[in-house]
């Protein structure tokens, strides 16, 4: 069996003892479905483990061969010295395995690739414009061109949120979604959200413009009272009372319950006006395994504004992706060129 052993010079400082995060990309870059601790890390003073150690460590676990590789960038005194000494004090202790000493990460071309992607990063150093570059490599990496054009921006920021490429095919949108959610934000109509995850992701100095508020329910006083008499979930008596506060937009990002309750109120006659007359938009991805494909599903089947994702995929960040592309549209900043 064959271990790794990265190590590093070590720091006083804590947080910079951080080589085992490129030991796990290592790991899974070269063993991606092993589950054993084949690649480790080390340190020659002040983080731990110790190298001695590490080695040990491979050793109990079944390592027969040990290549053990100076994350460092040049062949000074540790590399040449320090180190080997130690590798060679292991060697006496661990006579039957093989401990092969690479040479450090030094002079290399594939560093001059590190070196200009740096330097690129530093021209995204303001916000705006790493969001900026990351809307175009999402455009460089895989083709919209297909896509109708007003949905765009929504799909574009949710791939962005996530890095999660599938939600360009599997978004879906009732044809007069985008519509319908604009009209809305401009009317100055509220927001409901199923959680307060939601609610604080949703960009306020936006809404702010337009008049309307961001509400989440989920821990009124009053909704927990109810939950707890009646074993209903909170999330479902939330949206329930929700309703009543001038809502353009439902946003559910967790709880499947909570979306199904607003499908069974918008189904309801009693509610009926506020589909015709409102042009309420439902956005709802709840993220599970437990109905929350189920309950996207039936929202794609309804009659009334709304935008989901056939897959079990979702979450907050979805939610808030597509709020907040909708309230970049309504002020005209986020086109199909974003």
């Amino acid at each position: 069996m064959e271990h790794i052993i990265l190590i590093g010079h070590g720091s006083p400082k804590r947080e910079a003892n951080n080589i085992d995060i490129v030991g796990r990309l290592l790991h899974n870059t070269i063993h991606p479905d092993c589950s054993s601790t084949c690649v480790r890390s080390a340190y020659l003073e002040f983080g731990k483990p110790d190298i001695i150690t590490a080695i040990r460590q491979s050793v109990e676990d079944g390592a027969t061969r040990i290549i053990a590789h100076p994350y460092f960038l040049s062949s000074g005194m540790h590399v040449t010295k320090d180190i080997p000494g130690i590798i060679d004090e292991a060697r006496s202790l661990f006579p039957d395995v093989e401990l092969v000493y690479t040479e450090p990460l030094g002079v290399h071309s594939k560093l001059v690739d590190i070196v200009i992607e740096r330097i690129q990063s530093a021209k995204f150093a303001v916000p705006l414009d790493i969001e900026k570059r990351s809307f175009e490599i999402i455009s460089e990496e895989t083709d919209l061109s297909e896509l109708p054009a007003e949905q765009l921006p929504v799909i574009k920021r949710v791939i962005h949120s996530t890095a999660d490429f599938e939600f360009k095919n599997s978004l879906t949108f009732h044809p007069d979604a985008i519509k319908a959610g604009i009209k809305a934000i401009r009317a100055g109509k509220n927001i409901l959200t199923d959680i307060e995850m939601v609610r604080a992701g949703i960009n306020k100095k936006l809404m702010s413009k337009w008049g309307g508020k961001v509400i989440c329910n989920i821990s009124d006083e009053e909704v927990v009272k109810i939950s707890e008499e009646t074993g209903r979930t909170r999330s479902e008596i939330a949206m329930e009372k929700g309703l009543a506060e001038n809502i353009g937009i439902i946003a559910v990002g967790n709880a499947p319950t909570a979306l199904l309750k607003v499908i069974e109120l918008l189904n309801d006659p009693h509610y009926a006006s506020r589909i015709t007359h409102h042009d309420l938009l439902v956005v709802g991805v709840p993220v599970g395994f437990v109905k929350a494909l189920e309950s996207k599903a039936l929202l794609a089947a309804q009659q009334f504004p709304f935008i989901t994702n056939l897959s079990r995929k979702g979450g907050t960040p979805v939610a808030v992706a597509i709020v907040n592309a909708l309230l970049k549209m309504a002020e005209g900043g986020e086109g199909k060129d974003s």
